[in-house]
Order: structure tokens, then C-alpha cells, then sequence
């Protein structure tokens, strides 16, 4: 008797069976261990370029005019994986799409924190803007270069972006919560990932916050509470005032978070 396949699978190849292509031949050019191996042993940049010539990673470089430096290196390989990222979130639904779109939550975060730092230190904005992550721009991003001073990029941030909703209802914990309704490996996987990033954040949290006006309740209301340090743990951390009662805490939890 033939078996009859659930809808879910019959509709398969109609729904995600291009991006499932797309995924895998991504990591498929991967570089593997092997790979890793030849590598260490090249003693310049120009042997590194003719080893990944016959890799996935070999026709940017080879097109790559004058002399290779890191920099260029890292940049290439860096709007590489931007550029495949930003075509399966422009193929993907939900629930892929809304996933994709939390992971460049993250990048948009950094990307912020790096303008207001900057621009309290008296850097311009469009310096600023040029050392922002690719995966964390946003079309709003264009309209920060107005903005003059912290007070104005703060409300440019915070009322004209997408990020303010993220900001203040917390990222990683939203994230987790998405992650564990979509249940499966996904949030095997991601909710384990999740949990160690905010353990990791509380404990710099704590760290950052030695020597500062923060008092440690103020401290206890900036943890992520879905790490394995919740609750108990983070109660410990709040109350911590020096680096020996924070190793305490990682040692209790066998947390490692540096």
C-alpha cells in the first residue's frame, strides 16, 4: 500500500524546496576541514588567493584588482554572505522570514550602539555610518545623518526607526520566545544558543557596571531572563560588587561566558 504523506511534506518542494536548495548549496561551499589545513600553512596572502581559487570563495578574490590585504579580504567575504542572506529573506515566509528578520535585529542594535558611542565621542555620522555592519542598515539609517548631536540621534533612533519596539521589549528574550513556539531543532537549537548569549550579557552587564552610578537594582532590571542564570543566578549577579563574587556565580553555574 502506498504511504500517504502528510500535507506538510506534500506541499514541500512548492513552498521552501527552492530555498532548501539554496541553504544547502551555501553550505556546501563551505570551507571544510580539509581546506583549514592547507591554509595554515600559507605564508602569504597571495597563497591563500590561489588555494580558495577552486572554492566558492575564489572568483571574488580572483577579480580583486591590486594587492590583497586583510581588509579587502574580510570586506569581500563579508558582502558575500550579506548578499546570500538578504536573497533567501527576500524569498523566504513566515516563520523563515520573521527568523531572518531577528537575526539582523541584532546587527541593527550594534549598528546603533556604534553611532550614539561614536557620536558622544564627537564623531560624524557619516564617518560612523561607513563602519556600520551591512546586515544591520535599514532605509531610516539614511535620515541619522541630520542628526547632530546624542539628544537628536536618540529620538531619531528610538521614534523614526524600527528598532525602538525592539529595544524595549527586549531582544534576546523576544527572540527566545519566538524561537520556543516554533519548537523542533529550531528551538533545540536557538534557545540553547539564546539562553548563553544573555547568560553571557549579564555577566558584562554586572562587569560594566563596577565603578559606575548603576546601582544593582537598576543592574537587575538590564538581565535577559531566559539564560540558565534565571532566577537565582541573576539575584547572585545583582548583588555582586566585585569580579571574585562574579566568578562565584560562573563557577556555581558552570557558565563560561568569556
Amino acid at each position: 500500500m502506498m504511504e500517504v504523506l502528510p500535507i506538510s511534506l506534500v506541499n514541500f518542494n512548492a513552498d521552501s524546496g527552492y530555498l532548501e536548495g539554496l541553504a544547502r548549496g551555501i553550505k556546501g561551499g563551505l570551507l571544510k576541514q580539509a581546506d583549514y589545513h592547507v591554509l595554515v600553512q600559507c605564508e602569504t596572502l597571495d597563497d591563500l588567493k590561489l588555494h580558495l581559487h577552486d572554492t566558492d570563495y575564489g572568483e571574488f578574490l580572483a577579480n580583486e584588482p591590486g594587492p590583497l590585504t586583510v581588509g579587502i579580504i574580510e570586506e569581500r567575504i563579508r558582502e558575500k554572505f550579506v548578499s546570500e542572506f538578504r536573497h533567501i529573506r527576500n524569498q523566504a515566509v513566515y516563520p523563515l522570514s520573521l527568523f531572518l528578520d531577528y537575526i539582523t535585529y541584532s546587527y541593527m542594535i550594534d549598528n546603533i550602539v556604534l553611532l550614539i558611542t561614536g557620536t558622544l565621542h564627537g564623531r560624524p555620522i557619516s564617518e560612523l555610518m561607513t563602519k556600520c555592519h551591512p546586515l544591520g542598515t535599514f532605509l531610516e539609517m539614511e535620515t541619522l545623518n541630520i542628526a547632530t548631536n546624542p539628544a537628536e540621534l536618540y529620538n531619531a533612533v528610538l521614534v523614526d526607526t524600527p528598532l525602538g519596539i525592539i529595544l524595549i521589549v527586549a531582544y534576546i528574550e523576544d527572540f527566545y520566545a519566538f524561537c520556543k513556539s516554533l519548537g523542533g531543532i529550531t528551538a533545540e537549537v536557538m534557545c540553547e544558543l539564546l539562553a548563553f548569549e544573555a547568560d553571557r550579557r549579564a555577566f558584562i552587564i554586572t562587569i560594566n557596571s563596577f565603578g559606575t552610578e548603576l546601582s544593582n537594582e537598576d543592574r537587575s532590571k538590564l538581565y535577559p531572563r531566559c539564560g540558565k542564570l534565571n532566577p537565582e543566578g541573576l539575584v547572585q549577579l545583582a548583588k555582586a560588587n566585585d569580579y571574585e563574587q562574579v566568578k562565584s556565580v560562573a563557577r556555581y553555574y558552570s557558565v563560561s561566558p568569556f
